[in-house]
């Protein structure tokens, strides 16, 4: 599978709310550098792994929209839209915010992110 299948494939409906099949696409030694709305975070693989447990806790479906993908050797780039439906209201689809990442994979796995994300 190419880096950029790879990708695509983490960014699949629901995968993020899924615990051990985001775990299988992680590096042990991944690092994500998210610049957000409301600051600067740097998760490790046992973060992001927690977070998506607080996504599953919180949404009962996700759902990326990818506007853009570009992909060279093993680094992709994609900008996408990342909608939720939560489980007080499994019936209405709402945008979560607007992202920009670029991910280096090793081994076929994910394993350095640069993430910007907007409201």
């Amino acid at each position: 599978m190419s880096a950029k299948e790879i990708v695509q494939e983490f960014y699949k409906s629901d995968v993020l709310l899924e615990t051990e099949t985001v775990a299988k696409f992680l590096h042990h030694d991944v690092v994500l550098e998210w610049h957000s709305s409301k600051g600067f975070l740097k998760l490790h693989h046992d973060d992001i792994i927690a977070l998506s447990s607080e996504l599953s806790k919180a949404y009962v479906r996700s759902k990326i929209r990818i506007s853009h993908i570009v992909a060279e050797d093993n680094t992709v780039a994609l900008r996408y839209a990342h909608y939720v439906k939560t489980i007080e209201n499994p019936r209405e689809e709402m945008l979560l915010a607007h992202f920009m990442v670029v991910w280096e994979l090793k081994a076929n796995k994910l394993y350095r992110g640069y993430q910007m994300s907007q409201l």
